[in-house]
């Protein structure tokens, strides 16, 4: 059901996070063209469900999107090296579950019309935009050992 796939991949996020970053060796991993760390992660998936999460609404109320102008993954910030602790963990819990709520909200009172019509712009569909966001666990993959 699409209203779940949003929170299912923020579950995803932050059981790889509980398990693996806490014991964070200070160590980016370089893995797709970029620097990765559990702070980059995290702030790559919340910054990627609220710039959708502004698409879809600005869609849903007949308004033009403003596109995004993040650095996106290319960026690694001095505080993306930070240590990864038990309250980072508990507010990106915190964070990312809210927003994961929101695409719940959001998505579960729009029909399946409305989410197939593709705008006369050529842009994609809303369960288009959905599947691709469901697909920010790619940031948290990014930070897997090679093995």
């Amino acid at each position: 059901m699409i209203t779940e796939l949003i929170p299912r991949a923020v579950d995803d996020v932050l059981n790889r996070a509980a398990a693996d970053w806490l014991g964070w060796d200070g160590a980016p991993v370089n893995r797709d063209g970029n620097v990765w760390t559990p702070h980059k992660a995290i702030r790559r998936v919340a910054d990627h469900l609220l710039d959708h999460l502004a698409e879809i609404d600005c869609r849903l109320a007949g308004l033009p999107t403003i596109p995004d102008e993040w650095h996106g993954r290319t960026v690694t910030t001095h505080a993306d090296f930070a240590r990864f602790t038990e309250i980072d963990l508990d507010e990106a819990r915190s964070r990312l579950t809210r927003l994961a709520a929101c695409y719940r909200a959001r998505l579960q009172h729009i029909d399946e019309q409305a989410l197939d019509d593709k705008p006369a712009d050529g842009a994609w569909s809303l369960r288009e935009v959905v599947e691709h966001v469901a697909n920010v666990t790619y940031y948290a993959r990014m930070l897997e050992k090679a093995g």
